[in-house]
């Protein structure tokens, strides 16, 4: 299957590329915080904001963005 998103990626700008670069990296130690925060203390935005996480990480790793 041909990915869109791919060639997308590189005709953005220097500065976009390196910021979607950057959130690649800076998701999953996020997301492993989160999680063990989310174990010691539930609340409904922490749930939320893993599942926002989980989201975000899995799109960029089928490289959707």
């Amino acid at each position: 299957m041909i990915s869109l998103s791919r060639p997308y990626r590189y005709k953005l700008p220097p500065w976009a590329r390196r910021c979607i670069f950057i959130a690649e990296r800076v998701t999953l130690p996020i997301l492993i915080f989160q999680f063990i925060r989310t174990i010691l203390y539930v609340t409904m935005f922490d749930l939320i904001l893993l599942g926002i996480l989980i989201g975000v990480l899995i799109t960029f790793y089928m490289k959707w963005i």
